[in-house]
């Protein structure tokens, strides 16, 4: 039967700044019920020193998709170089501006929540902490709709689309926002200030063609054309996002304008129009990040799952394994079994929801009640799995965090 290589196509960067020791780490929780789900203090210390490190001095919006523990989140948001929160649902927003010492959220999309419009808007202290994402007289008029008069005006931003409109390839990117132009933004924006129950306070562009594309993996012709993309699109977008955010700034003034992820920020933090860069997936280093050239997140979190069957002679099964990343399907979306080194997925079952079996020389070493790591492809994902992570340096238990899961939260 034909294997899937657990390190598929893409190549490990060689010279990480920091190389877990799983063999301690196994140790040091191995009294622990799998799934266990450890972070490296270290190489998480090593991570949040570089982010800021590769922001120049331009704070850093944390995003709490790619981390979803709320403890960490704090405690990064706690240093020097970072400031506010780049939420991913508004309920979760919401939450952590009253649960916490979080004072400035920025939904990172748009809601059609009705009920959390109106639950924010009778919220004042959160009301005055939270700010929603609109990129339509549609969602604005949503919003407005939702909110019980009298109340203080919702806090806006405006999503300016980021992607590339290149001749003969067309729309390089997400999808996001309708907002592209000069023209399109203006009007939004003068369409939010005449409607008495908004306030417009910021802007975001996210240009996932440059922070969430990678350029070290495939062949020669695949790295260069991604480069190639990567450098005409900057180009035109520090043009563009310029004027938009100009005209913008006609109609209101900006507290900010939110910009960049984990993989473009030394391009976004030499934009004179961003004020803060957004940046999640870098603190965890997921095995996407594997793929980039210009930087080297430390692999600070991985999952251990317990060896629970052993099927043959060079086959173990794992109970549990299928954290399937979001994303487009394929080898790239799977976690990585890290340790023992040299495990492979079957092609015809690859990370089970239940089990998942695994082959190679090293399970021949492996009994009944041991543990495997792997790293997932993202980040944040992984803590909807768990209930806690553990903190984990030089072999000893530091340290325990709920994630939003554990805290009974479930918000996507």
């Amino acid at each position: 039967m034909t294997q899937i290589d657990a390190r598929d196509s893409v190549p490990t960067m060689s010279g990480s700044p920091h190389s877990p020791d799983w063999t301690a780490i196994s140790a040091a929780v191995a009294d622990l019920d799998g799934p266990v789900v450890v972070v490296d203090v270290d190489a998480l210390e090593f991570n949040i020193a570089d982010v800021a490190r590769r922001a120049g001095g331009v704070p850093i919006r944390v995003a709490s998709k790619s981390l979803r523990v709320r403890g960490i989140i704090e405690d990064i948001l706690a240093r020097d170089g970072f400031a506010g929160v780049l939420a991913y649902d508004l309920a979760e927003a919401h939450w952590l501006a009253t649960a916490s010492s979080i004072t400035d959220v920025l939904v990172g999309y748009p809601t059609a929540n009705r009920h959390a419009i109106a639950a924010l808007a009778a919220d004042e202290v959160a009301a005055a902490r939270v700010t929603l994402l609109v990129d339509s007289i549609e969602g604005i008029d949503l919003i407005c709709a939702a909110v019980p008069a009298p109340a203080p005006p919702i806090r806006v931003a405006i999503d300016v689309d980021a992607s590339l409109r290149a001749p003969v390839v067309g729309h390089i990117g997400v999808w996001r926002s309708p907002v592209h132009d000069t023209a399109q933004a203006s009007a939004l924006a003068r369409a939010i200030i005449a409607r008495p129950q908004l306030r417009l306070v910021g802007a975001m562009s996210y240009e996932a063609q440059i922070a969430g594309v990678g350029d070290a993996a495939g062949n020669l012709l695949h790295r260069s054309m991604i480069r190639v993309m990567q450098r005409r699109s900057a180009a035109e977008l520090r043009t563009r996002r310029a004027r938009v955010i100009a005209a913008i700034q006609e109609v209101a003034d900006l507290e900010f304008v939110n910009a960049g992820g984990t993989g473009s920020i030394e391009f976004t933090a030499t934009d004179p129009s961003v004020t803060d860069i957004a940046a999640g997936s870098g603190f965890f280093g997921g095995h996407l990040f594997d793929t980039y050239r210009h930087f080297q997140p430390a692999p600070a979190m991985a999952f251990g799952l317990t060896v629970v069957r052993r099927p043959a002679t060079d086959v173990i099964t794992c109970h549990g394994g299928g954290w399937v990343a979001s994303g487009p399907p394929g080898p790239d979306r799977l976690p990585r079994p890290v340790w023992p080194a040299g495990l492979r997925y079957f092609d015809r079952e690859a990370a089970g929801e239940v089990q998942t079996p695994l082959r190679g020389p090293a399970a021949a070493t492996l009994s009944i009640g041991d543990r495997v790591w792997f790293r997932h492809s993202k980040s944040g994902e992984t803590a909807e799995h768990t209930d806690e992570i553990v903190l984990v340096r030089s072999g000893q238990i530091v340290g325990r965090h709920r994630t939003y899961r554990g805290e009974g939260k479930c918000f996507l």
